[in-house]
């Protein structure tokens, strides 16, 4: 029995896309699309790579073999200045991925067009994929509508850093909020010392402790665990436990998380959880959230 062509597998394509969003709910008309021009790999941040590798059960390198525009009425809604792409795929290599997956993939991709309103050359190129599977053997779904980002080596090695680090026993949970604060000031003025608790999406423990001291730089670090101790450090900016934190965190400290502090101890707490959020600096997404 001969394969499918590429012609054949849209054909199939536009009656999936018009009678069942289930398999590619990404692109459906409520549901929300990433809409980012294309990007080269260096372009992404360490927070960009770990968003998309952290929400996507496939990554596999590819070089694409087939591409398809979809006309208008296969399409469905387009994000205005993209073009809808049926694709077809070889894997040269699966960088996560339980379940493997096909020598050969399908999935739709929203290309950004160029200054002059052409879909960019995609044929050949090598291509990093994050994405879930499809509803039919070989079909993928990307994440996002830009979780298609340019493979280059070093771009290979930065997500494969990036999957190890989340996948580790020790690696840090998500976080969901901040719990409660507390302060104990010192003996002398200027001397404090404030811990705030995280809530955390396993229910881990995880707590922020700055430290203050007459003539010192403040100093903080972040515990995994229920004791805070001298090992306990500031993590360094580009780790998952940095990003975490970074992303994660609200700007100001609740009320509700002083709500049992004194308001001067209250006052402190705040000011030391403003150390902590400026010592992180920003996140650094370059991409949106959907």
């Amino acid at each position: 029995m001969k394969s499918a062509t590429p012609f054949h597998k849209l054909g199939m394509l536009c009656l999936i896309s018009a009678a069942s969003i289930a398999v590619f709910p990404a692109f459906a008309e409520n549901a929300p699309v990433v809409t980012q021009p294309s990007r080269t790999g260096s372009a992404l941040s360490y927070s960009d790579i770990v968003d998309l590798s952290d929400k996507a059960p496939l990554v596999a390198n590819v070089r694409i073999r087939n591409i398809i525009i979809l006309k208008p009425e296969q399409a469905g809604t387009v994000p205005q200045g993209h073009k809808r792409l049926f694709i077809e795929a070889d894997v040269t290599g699966l960088i996560r991925g339980e379940s493997g997956i096909s020598p050969l993939v399908s999935y739709l991709y929203d290309a950004p067009l160029d200054a002059r309103g052409k879909v960019p050359k995609l044929k050949k190129a090598q291509m990093i994929l994050f994405a879930r599977p499809g509803g039919r053997p070989g079909e993928v779904q990307l994440i996002a509508s830009d979780a298609q980002i340019p493979s280059t080596p070093a771009e290979v090695e930065r997500v494969k850093a990036v999957l190890s680090a989340l996948v580790a026993p020790n690696a840090p949970p998500r976080i969901l909020d901040l719990g409660d604060a507390f302060h104990v000031a010192g003996t002398i003025a200027g001397e404090g010392e404030t811990q705030i608790f995280l809530r955390t999406e396993n229910g881990d423990p995880v707590s922020l402790s700055i430290l203050r001291r007459p003539g010192q730089a403040p100093r903080w670090a972040v515990a995994l665990g229920e004791i805070v101790d001298e090992a306990a450090r500031a993590p360094q900016p580009g780790s998952l436990l940095w990003y975490r934190l970074a992303c994660a965190l609200p700007a100001t400290l609740p009320s509700r998380s002083v709500r049992t502090l004194a308001v001067q101890d209250a006052e402190a707490a705040r000011a030391d959880y403003q150390f902590v959020i400026d010592a992180l600096g920003p996140c650094g997404r370059t991409r949106k959230q959907g």
